[in-house]
């Protein structure tokens, strides 16, 4: 039996959560992720605790990404002097492929949504493959989930 969900971002919880897969481009975004949970006041959640999924695949309605920062960093020495800092940096849109190459097998550490003039932006913090953290902005009219099955949160 396959679980749908649509605009229920509220009932779940993204922290912590692997990607699996991430496909973006102008009007199409979305994401495969595993150790998703999902909350009880999800309407396909029969149970009256937090449950788990893999495989969840999230998408926005019309999503684009309007804001992709790759975060900066400090490196000190062993007596705490301060060797190197790199600021943050907008990643620009035509690298945006090669940072979501990055992302797949990445994971989220925290998302949020927000109401705005005709939908929703969503915020994304994300460790990336390639030792970076990123934060990832993406505006959409709406969300939804699939997965297959309920798992236990263990």
């Amino acid at each position: 039996m396959r679980f749908t969900t649509h605009n229920e971002f509220s009932h779940f919880e993204f922290s912590e959560v692997h990607i699996a897969e991430i496909q973006m481009a102008t009007g199409f975004f979305t994401m495969c992720l595993d150790n998703v949970t999902i909350l009880p006041e999800n309407s396909c959640n029969r149970d009256i605790r937090k449950m788990r999924a893999n495989g969840l695949v999230f998408k926005i309605g019309e999503g684009r990404v309007t804001q992709l920062v790759e975060e900066g960093y400090k490196v000190y020495d062993p007596d705490g002097k301060l060797m190197r800092q790199l600021e943050d940096r907008e990643v620009l849109p035509e690298e945006y492929p090669q940072v979501a190459e990055a992302f797949a097998d990445g994971y989220v550490y925290s998302a949020v949504q927000q109401p705005v003039a005709g939908g929703y932006r969503y915020e994304f913090v994300i460790d990336g493959t390639d030792d970076r953290t990123y934060v990832m902005t993406v505006e959409g009219i709406g969300d939804s989930e699939d997965w297959d099955r309920f798992l236990n949160p263990e």
